[in-house]
């Protein structure tokens, strides 16, 4: 056993040393210099092109460079800020070089669009990209919020720590039609497919670059970039070496705050090294802490009782259902009448054996009914207990959850270049934080952790790569099901073996005997008119409800005493969903997310002239793990695997330096359903070497997400299942119907009106199961990017989306027992909130949805480096009205926005700058799965149209090698949201001190 350890230590030694030994010893010195001031540069990446060996100059400006690349070579120089350049030498001892400053537009180089280095100018997609030095001069007190400053980029805030971005619409608070990479890595949480923001990413100070492409981008980067992508690149620490930090502060104010004006804290710190020009390494770390943003929309959306947003309160609404209020349970009082229709034959003492209090409302119904010769049945359906929704008495956000949120996020990663063409890299990101996060619920991610692991090989014409994401969610909760659970913990809403020790009953019963009381009173006063006594209790029905609130509240937990927090703590630290009364609240999350995939462009074998060829593919698994509470467990008990694969290919060719033409395809599978293909076709035509034209068509797709899949997670609006033909089954939708929503919704507006039941059932429409596929997109695109008289840049695209199978919510209900239009007494269980279930899971659309739009950008280079710019966008869903009702598309996006800039980075050398951007979005209808699904179908979650202003000032201290600024983001501090639900967005004021030791000017 010793023998072969030792054996393998000698073949991994000779492995890692071999590569040495082939080194010949070309050495190349000198310096890089400015151009106008002459003033050595540092940090100036050099490297030998199309290979990865390369170095950095030190604090003198001054490089040495020894490679086995045999001369003459070329070596590429570039630095931020400065225009690179390309240069051919032998073996030289003291080469100088100048750098000039780079004040040109659409420079930029990107990958993000063809796999491969391209000039911006001629991708044949539409890119966004942000560097370091605009990063830099952004008024934005993160990177990651910058992205805001895009063309057509709208973002939804939910926590301070955590915002989603969106493109061409279809957004939602958690994304999963945007795909976000980090160094290659998916940056999802593989139980909740989607980003969560930049809590797990990487720190401002090892950002290289983040590139931004809007649309489908499915052909080379797989399923799920069906509406975008993000790419972040972080620093090499082969080229960004030495040490940066930085330290920010300043303050968050917004009205709707329990304490309006609060400070926040941010820090950060990055040491890179390289030795000897093969080994490198970097680590970084970052924290931020803050009291939040709140969420306190108190409006109601409970229309079951014909109230709307504009004038539902919990004063007038029996049914109330604020928007940011939980454990609002609902009920519908009609609900009891068959509990009292069962007893009204049987003898009071018998009555009284249930409960004492039922007995005499029965024996004043049955006195009331001989008396009037009206039929008791009569008095109980249309005064006792008539049809009206009402609800529990809920808590405010504010009192459920603490504000007080933070990040922290630690990388590290260790490069070894094995030769001139092939570079190792073992990477780890790892990052935890407490935020708040908008989905089916509200909820509060307690100490929610992602850790990122990755392997590489990476050559100047390939990789391969295998990484890990590894979730865990701590001690998060749904924040409606703790309010929800605290109120069932100090007494359950319906209790069958104690009712009148129940909520819902003991309002109904409070209810029924005040108004029975106003009846006897009027019968007293009039005894010849019994209608006159019905009436007069109809017209207290205002008082009633009050009375049968504060009776059936008594004992009720308040904030902040220590009956309500031990049922909090008790809650929050039982498993979701529970069981009533029984509730629990904390999910639990291990899922985790295994892939590998690799990359080999044939540029060096072929003649780029000929063609321009890549190939790639990969293997991903999700393994499922969150103890049973969200994900559906098969037969043996246990959480499912998923195993997805794929490939693709792409040849480019170029026509004469004016016309590109790319093709690409790509092929997945997911164990769940069939293959796909994507395929992309584009051309760029070039004219007068500043004009490109570009037309692509492209085919997108999108695998249904885990949740999509799996989910089966019962939530306080409803059941979440999966959409996989599996959970019909499993509740039972064979044997006991469903029903759509919008239909039992028209069911119960009828009753309201006072049809007969029979003919108001008439209007119930049972639902029909489909077949569930994947979601394709066919995408059309022409757009335009070209620099006029190096001052003027301009950006332009228009795009036109169709989409096939197309994934939305359907919401069904079914009753508790099977309901038939044979009786229609057993109908009624549909619009009881306790008597029924609601199922909501992900359908296609039966139709095609389609939806298309535009944006322009225009940069203006004035004297003096003076820039001033701007964007506008428009998104719009084509076909609307075509759809079906009830069909949730989660088309969330304004018809326009637009942003205005302007600025200068550094105003006459002086190292003074600044920028001020002013954005703003129209008002839109906001579709999602936390919205009460009335309000929804009613079009009532309107999103306001807003507007915000951003501004920063800077100014670089060459002496202490450092970067002020002082700024704000909606320094107006105009509260606004930006999704249904979410917390009010006010005023950030800050300012950050930015140090490294590497910096040029």
């Amino acid at each position: 056993m010793r023998k072969s350890y030792r054996r393998l230590l000698l073949v991994v030694g000779f492995c890692l040393t071999v590569p040495a030994w082939g080194w010949a010893q070309t050495k190349i010195t000198g310096s890089i210099l400015e151009s106008g001031s002459k003033n050595p540069l540092i940090g100036v990446s050099i490297t030998v092109k199309g290979t990865v060996a390369g170095t950095i100059t030190d604090t003198k400006g001054r490089f040495s460079l020894t490679t086995a690349i045999p001369t003459p070579l070329t070596l590429v120089v570039s630095s931020v800020g400065f225009q690179p350049r390309e240069l051919v030498v032998d073996n030289q001892t003291d080469v100088k070089i100048e750098l000039e400053e780079q004040v040109m537009l659409g420079q930029e180089v990107v990958v993000s669009a063809s796999r491969v280095e391209e000039s911006v100018m001629k991708s044949p997609v539409t890119v966004e990209k942000i560097d370091i030095r605009a990063i830099q001069s952004a008024p934005a007190a993160t990177f990651y919020d910058a992205l805001l400053n895009l063309k057509g980029v709208d973002m939804s805030t939910q926590s301070l720590m955590f915002r989603s971005v969106n493109v061409r619409g279809f957004s939602a608070n958690g994304n999963t039609r945007v795909v976000q990479l980090v160094d290659g890595m998916d940056n999802q949480a593989p139980g909740l497919n989607f980003s969560v923001g930049n809590i797990a990413g990487m720190s401002e100070l090892d950002v290289e670059s983040v590139e931004l492409l809007p649309g489908a981008a499915s052909a080379l980067y797989g399923p799920n970039a069906i509406n975008g992508l993000v790419l972040m690149n972080s620093k090499n620490p082969f080229q960004f070496q030495g040490l940066s930090a930085y330290a920010k502060t300043g303050i968050m104010s917004a009205s709707n705050r329990s304490k309006a004006t609060t400070p926040f804290y941010d820090a950060g710190i990055r040491f890179a090294k390289a030795f000897n020009n093969r080994l490198a390494f970097k680590i970084s770390a970052s924290y931020i802490s803050a009291d939040d943003w709140q969420a306190s929309d108190q409006r109601d959306q409970g229309f079951a009782n014909g109230f709307t947003l504009a004038n539902g309160t919990r004063q007038n609404n029996p049914g109330y259902d604020g928007i940011n209020i939980y454990g609002d349970a609902s009920a519908n009082l009609s609900a009891f009448q068959s509990t009292v229709a069962q007893l009204l034959p049987l003898p009071p003492a018998q009555i009284a054996l249930v409960s004492p209090e039922l007995a005499q409302i029965i024996a004043g119904v049955n006195q009331l009914s001989s008396a009037t010769k009206i039929p008791a049945t009569q008095i109980v359906n249309e005064v006792l207990l008539p049809n009206v929704t009402v609800s529990r008495t809920g808590y405010a956000e504010s009192e459920l959850v603490n504000y007080k949120v933070n990040s922290l996020k630690l990388n590290g990663a260790v490069h070894y270049r094995l030769n001139d063409n092939l570079e190792a890299i073992l990477q780890a990101n790892w990052g935890t934080g407490t935020t708040g996060y908008t989905g089916q619920d509200r909820y509060y991610i307690k100490g929610f952790s992602i850790g990122q692991y990755k392997a590489e090989l990476r050559g100047s014409n390939f990789f391969v790569r295998a990484y890990t994401t590894q979730e865990r969610s701590g001690d998060s909760f749904a924040i409606s099901l703790l309010g929800q659970g605290i109120n069932e913990a100090w007494k359950p809403s319906l209790d069958q073996s104690n009712l009148i020790g129940s909520w819902f009953p003991q309002y109904a019963f409070t209810y029924a005997g005040g108004a029975l009381q106003i009846i006897n009173q009027a019968l007293a006063a009039n005894p010849t008119d019994p209608q006159a006594a019905l009436n007069a209790a109809k017209n207290q029905s205002n008082a009633l409800h009050t009375a049968a609130r504060a009776a059936a509240d008594q004992g009720r937990f308040l904030p902040g005493t220590a009956a309500f927090e031990q049922a909090a703590a008790t809650v929050s630290g039982r498993s979701l969903p529970g069981t009533l009364p029984n509730l629990g609240a904390k999910f639990l999350d291990r899922t985790n997310l295994y892939h590998g995939e690799f990359m080999y462009n044939f540029g060096k074998l072929l003649d780029p002239a000929t063609v321009e060829l890549i190939v790639g593919g990969n293997f991903r698994q999700y393994a499922l793990n969150s103890g049973g509470t969200i994900f559906a467990l098969d037969e043996n008990g246990d959480e499912y695997k998923i195993n997805e694969y794929g490939g693709y290919a792409q040849a480019a060719k170029t026509v004469a330096d004016l016309l590109k033409l790319t093709a690409s395809v790509r092929y997945d599978k997911n164990v769940n359903f069939k293959g796909q293909f994507s395929p992309r076709l584009s051309a760029v035509l070039t004219l007068a070497k500043v004009h490109n034209v570009r037309a692509s068509f492209q085919r997108g797709f999108r695998i249904p997400t885990t949740q999509s899949q799996y989910i089966d997670l019962n939530t306080p609006t409803s059941r979440l299942i999966g959409g996989l033909p599996q959970f019909r089954d499993r509740y039972n939708f064979g044997t006991n119907p469903v029903y759509t929503l919008e239909s039992v919704r028209d069911f119960g507006d009828a009753l309201q009106k006072g049809v007969a039941l029979p003919q108001a059932a008439q209007s119930l429409q049972r639902y029909q199961p489909r077949q569930w596929d994947p979601e394709r997109v066919e995408t059309y695109e022409l757009g335009y990017k070209g620099l006029v008289k190096n001052r003027l840049f301009i950006d332009a695209y228009y795009y036109y989306n169709r989409f096939l199978n197309f994934e939305g919510a359907q919401v069904v209900v079914q009753g508790a027992q099977p309901a038939t239009s044979a009786d229609p007494n057993s109908l009624l269980q549909l619009i009881g909130g306790t008597t029924r279930t609601i199922y909501s899971f992900y359908v296609n659309a039966p139709v095609q949805v389609k939806n298309h739009g535009w944006a322009v950008g225009a940069d203006y280079r004035l004297p003096g480096n003076f820039l001033i710019g701007g964007n506008v966008a428009f998104n719009d869903l084509a076909n609307r009205g075509s759809l079906p009702t009830g069909f949730v598309t989660f088309f969330n996006s304004p018809k326009y926005r637009y942003n205005l800039s302007f600025g200068n980075r550094n105003i006459r050398n002086s190292g003074l700058g600044f920028n001020v951007v002013f954005r703003h979005q129209d008002g839109f209808l906001w579709e999602s799965s936390f919205a009460n699904t009335e309000a929804t179908l009613r079009q009532q979650t309107r999103i306001p149209a807003f507007g915000s202003l951003d501004a920063q000032v800077s100014k670089r201290i060459p002496g202490l090698k450092s970067i002020l600024k002082i700024g704000g983001t909606n320094v107006l501090g105009k509260l606004y949201t930006q999704a249904w639900g979410n917390p009010s967005v006010g005023g950030m004021y800050y300012v950050s001190l930015t140090f490294d030791e590497l910096m040029n000017r």
